[in-house]
């Protein structure tokens, strides 16, 4: 891969993926450079004069009243970075610290912070040498920037703090780590460290030096809604797979319950000009054509379907829509500057206002953990009524084993998708309506939307593998109607399942089929197959 020239140029879910998992190196453009030498000759003409500018020369939040002296105004930018790295919980994934990283140095190469070259150049220099900060995953209350998250990465720039030393990508494929996946999947490499070390051994490992802060610096690493950003690219990326996936599912699913064609007749789908669900409905006749399965039951006494088969395009077309929403939002994110103040050179102004806040995210996130509940329930009805088998017209053996009674086959992993949905009807409460206050009242509405992206990031992996149990369930129904054939990409999808999960020829645990199917679901090794017509 070719380096990201990080410009000031809004950047891309892609590019976010690239450098987050790929490991893509990074590099300062010369424009970018200007822009940020530029705002900060401002910063230090606020400063040689000694103007009161909030965060320059006064304290924070509730403190802001507070003015600082110019000979204090390193050490508060220190404090400030110690005193607001109060994270608890377990550490996020690395890929998510990445992801914060480089939105991070790509807002302040905007040219609207006032930081030095070398504060950019800092956060470049842990990304190409795989310094992952330990950051933990709780403490941000989304609206005065993710402070406690951002305030542990910037520990490791002062040489404080905790990190890790990543694998790079070509240790990862020593080691068959796959480039493009989430790290929950992720096998250990033997380089990455067995434990956390110090900011300071980190840095001197790769030959770096702990940077000393001056006016303005610390805030600007502190403020911005970057974990709320991050973690929501990196979402986007995954669900719009899973989407592919549950798509893929239905229409797995339609064929193995002989279910009609009918529903995914364009002409209906005309008469409501809803875009995900005509784009749905074109999916799965592209999935369906050719198959050899309607005109086997085409005396079936069935009058209609079940929605969950009936109703997939509206159902599912309502996610891609939702999805769409979202990514209009987090896009805006990755152009956008959250620090504050402000510094506007051409105008010569530093305005405090409150782009920190991430009300625009947490709205979005706690909509798409909606998003994924839905898309995971629809999934399990599905599994249930292959399952279940109660309409005889389907000819599927009960739980889909070849001897039920002596053999249980599937049953209980509906029980599983089940319990997973359960689970996903908590974390789809939003909760970017349960604000609290905090800085003695003066940040009196905090958006939450550090929690909002933590519970889709779990309602993500939740939901990928309730549809990873309609894909074992849908394929092992298709086997009890051979030798007929289905549709053209439902049988290519059969194929590859099959390469990694054999057919159930008699009872055997289900939980490795099951992880390997979410593990393809997260790899995108189906996102090929579905396409419109």
């Amino acid at each position: 891969m070719t380096n990201l020239i990080i410009t000031g140029q809004p950047l891309t879910i892609d590019d976010v993926v690239a450098v987050a998992r790929h490991g893509r190196r990074v590099e300062l453009a010369p424009q970018a450079i200007k822009q940020i030498a530029s705002a900060r000759a401002m910063i230090e003409r606020i400063v040689a004069e000694e103007r009161i500018v909030y965060g320059v020369t006064t304290g924070f939040g509730a403190l802001s009243r507070v003015h600082i002296p110019p000979d204090h105004l390193a050490e508060l930018q220190h404090n400030l970075v110690r005193s607001h790295a109060a994270g608890v919980g377990a550490p996020l994934p690395p890929e998510v610290v990445r992801a914060m990283m480089l939105l991070v140095l790509a807002s302040l190469a905007r040219g609207a912070s006032g930081v030095r070259v070398a504060v950019v150049e800092s956060l470049i220099a842990l990304l190409n040498n795989d310094i992952v900060p330990l950051v933990p995953s709780r403490g941000s209350v989304g609206a005065s920037g993710d402070l406690a998250p951002l305030a542990h990465v910037a520990l490791v720039l002062i040489g404080e703090g905790q990190a890790t030393i990543e694998p790079t990508k070509d240790e990862r494929r020593k080691t068959n780590d796959a480039d493009d996946v989430p790290s929950s999947f992720r096998v250990p490499s033997g380089r990455r460290t067995s434990s956390f070390v110090s900011g300071a051994e980190a840095l001197a490992l790769a030959g770096l030096e702990p940077l000393q802060l001056e006016a303005k610096e610390g805030l600007a690493l502190l403020n911005g809604t970057h974990l709320m950003a991050a973690m929501g690219a990196l979402l986007l990326h995954d669900a719009r797979r899973l989407l592919h996936a549950a798509e893929l599912a239905a229409a797995m699913s339609l064929e193995g319950a002989l279910g009609t064609h009918t529903p995914l007749d364009p002409r209906i789908h005309a008469l409501r000009p809803q875009p995900g669900q005509r784009i749905c409905a074109a999916r799965l006749r592209a999935l369906l054509r050719d198959s050899e399965l309607p005109q086997s039951h085409r005396d079936d006494p069935r009058v209609q379907d079940p929605y969950s088969l009936r109703c997939v395009p509206q159902v599912l077309g309502a996610a891609h829509d939702a999805l769409t929403y979202v990514e209009q939002v987090v896009p805006h994110e990755l152009a956008a500057v959250t620090d504050n103040p402000l510094v506007f050179v051409e105008d010569d102004a530093v305005l405090s206002g409150g782009n920190f806040h991430g009300q625009p995210l947490a709205t979005a996130l706690d909509f798409l953990a909606i998003v994924l509940a839905q898309i995971a329930g629809f999934s399990e009805r599905r599994s249930f009524l292959l399952l279940s088998a109660w309409e005889p017209e389907m000819h599927l053996m009960p739980f889909l084993t070849p001897q039920p009674g002596l053999q249980s086959g599937l049953m209980v992993v509906q029980y599983t998708a089940a319990a997973l949905v359960v689970e996903l009807r908590a974390l789809a409460q939003p909760a970017s309506i349960s604000s609290l206050p905090t800085s003695g009242g003066i940040e009196d509405w905090n958006s939450m939307g550090a929690t909002s992206a933590l519970q889709a990031q779990q309602a993500l992996d939740l939901a990928r593998d309730v549809v990873a149990i309609e894909l074992l369930c849908a394929a092992q129904a298709l086997e009890q109607h051979r030798p007929l054939r289905s549709g053209r990409g439902v049988e290519v999808a059969y194929e590859r399942i099959r390469a990694r999960v054999p057919l159930l020829a008699a009872d055997r645990p289900p939980a490795p089929d099951i992880a390997a199917l979410a593990q393809m679901i997260a790899v995108g090794e189906f996102e090929d197959l579905v396409c419109e017509e």
